[in-house]
């Protein structure tokens, strides 16, 4: 998995491993998630990125657990 952070447009990117190329995509409120032939993720785009990690984060904090700082695997 790779993530890309543009800052300018303030979208993030998050890649799958999976190679091929974009079918087809679907947009659901700010995520536009891009399919290939076989209907396989092949990334996933997350507009407003920023609101939605600051989200992310409020609702981690009022959980009580434990943020880890990096992915699993990494």
């Amino acid at each position: 998995m790779k993530l890309n952070y543009n800052r300018a447009d303030d979208v993030l990117i998050i890649e799958t491993d999976r190679q091929g190329s974009v079918d087809h995509a679907e947009q659901t409120g700010s995520m536009i998630a891009h399919f290939d032939l076989d209907n396989q993720l092949l990334f996933l785009e997350v507009l407003d990125a920023s609101a939605f990690i600051a989200s992310l984060v409020q609702v981690a904090l009022r959980s009580g657990e434990p943020v880890p700082l990096a992915a699993a695997g990494s």
